[in-house]
């Protein structure tokens, strides 16, 4: 069979960075599984979700998917009976044109979803993770034939959210495939997925794009929101703020021009914001507060805030210069010469650590507190 390759026309959705990628998959031998993996907000999931359709698309001529077909006009719908997402109802939203807010039996959410949005504030939490009950569900009706006849395509993001049992039930699957499955698993850090699913998968690094290649294509989508105004250097300044993620600078701009306060997003920004103004103080700075005004965030993105900051004090303490706050430069390089290296490189220890269990339901503010404390004492004797 002659490889299939897609050009860039299929791939409208796709962004710039990643079309690349998509040129270099061999869609004729397709793996049962791969692992996508890389930066968050870059653009993975928007991949992965063309990615599905394509595999999912039956047009015989063409490329894929060709938008056309009853399967590609399903799963636009949400109603594709050979798509499976595995996602924490955090991330539903996601999905194309999903209603996961319905009472309807979706076959996309299973009861015990259902059951979970009666539960207390505890079970609430859980959300961001994917259950076994939702692993389990998915996972049931495999070792049948598929709806159409075709492929069948599971989509599981982010890997690194799924509980330690429904690893294990994913595993399962991986190590015996049923036929016509198709695993798309997506993973914002590769360090935190089991290695035996990593070795049952072929591994796609999704890259991030270069600084001018990101804001160009950032300006081009924020020209398409009505009333959206923004000045270039608050864009610049969002970007580095956010790693360089477009997609993430997008949604969380959308966010602020809607004036969606409780957005996840919106509160992120404010957050890191408050806590670069916090960490720019060196040693005069008021820990408790930081820790106070901070905590509704999520502690991912503050510990990833708190590592680029720390990250840019390490290059300006080597005569470089910052990466990821360069509006904050004259400050850094102010608290890069105050800094007691030994204890600067023992702080960055310390957020790797902190990063490596992020997602643990302990409370924001005590562990907040204990870091910037210890920040604090980095540019003391």
């Amino acid at each position: 069979m002659v490889d299939q390759m897609f050009p860039h026309e299929s791939a409208k959705k796709i962004a710039p960075w990643l079309e690349s990628v998509w040129d270099g998959i061999n869609f004729s031998s397709f793996p049962n599984a791969v692992l996508i993996h890389g930066q968050s907000g870059i653009g993975k999931f928007e991949f992965s979700i063309e990615l599905a359709k394509a595999l999912l698309c039956e047009t015989s001529e063409g490329p894929k998917p060709c938008n056309h077909c009853e399967a590609c006009r399903w799963f636009d719908s949400a109603n594709h009976p050979d798509f499976i997402a595995l996602v924490p109802e955090t991330h539903r939203k996601l999905l194309p044109h999903g209603d996961f807010d319905s009472e309807s039996d979706s076959p996309k959410k299973s009861k015990a979803s259902q059951a979970d949005s009666d539960g207390d504030a505890s079970e609430k939490k859980e959300k961001k993770s994917i259950s076994i009950e939702d692993a389990r569900s998915a996972i049931e009706g495999l070792s049948i034939g598929t709806h159409r006849g075709g492929n069948r395509v599971i989509l599981v993001y982010p890997l690194e959210m799924l509980r330690a049992d429904s690893a294990n039930t994913l595993l399962k699957s991986l190590e015996e495939p049923p036929k016509n499955t198709i695993f798309i698993l997506l993973a914002d850090r590769l360090d935190r997925v089991l290695p035996t699913i990593r070795s049952r998968c072929r591994l796609l690094l999704a890259p991030r794009p270069d600084r001018i290649s990101g804001l160009t294509w950032l300006r081009n989508q924020l020209a398409s929101v009505p009333g959206m105004k923004i000045s270039d250097a608050d864009i610049e300044s969002i970007y580095d703020e956010q790693g360089g993620a477009p997609y993430a600078v997008l949604d969380s701009l959308i966010a602020r021009h809607n004036k969606d306060e409780k957005d996840e997003l919106t509160i992120a920004i404010q957050a890191s914001r408050y806590l670069l103004q916090a960490m720019s103080q060196g040693a005069r700075i008021n820990w408790l507060d930081a820790a106070d005004k901070t905590q509704k965030a999520r502690y991912s993105i503050l510990l990833a805030t708190m590592q680029r900051w720390v990250s840019d004090l390490q290059s300006c303490a080597q005569m470089g210069s910052p990466r990821y706050y360069p509006k904050h430069e004259a400050a850094i390089k102010t608290l890069a010469q105050q800094a007691r290296l030994p204890k600067l490189l023992r702080f960055w220890k310390s957020l790797i650590q902190a990063r490596r269990h992020e997602n643990h339901p302990l409370a924001t503010r005590i562990q907040l507190e204990a870091l910037l404390s210890q920040y604090q004492q980095v540019f003391e004797d």
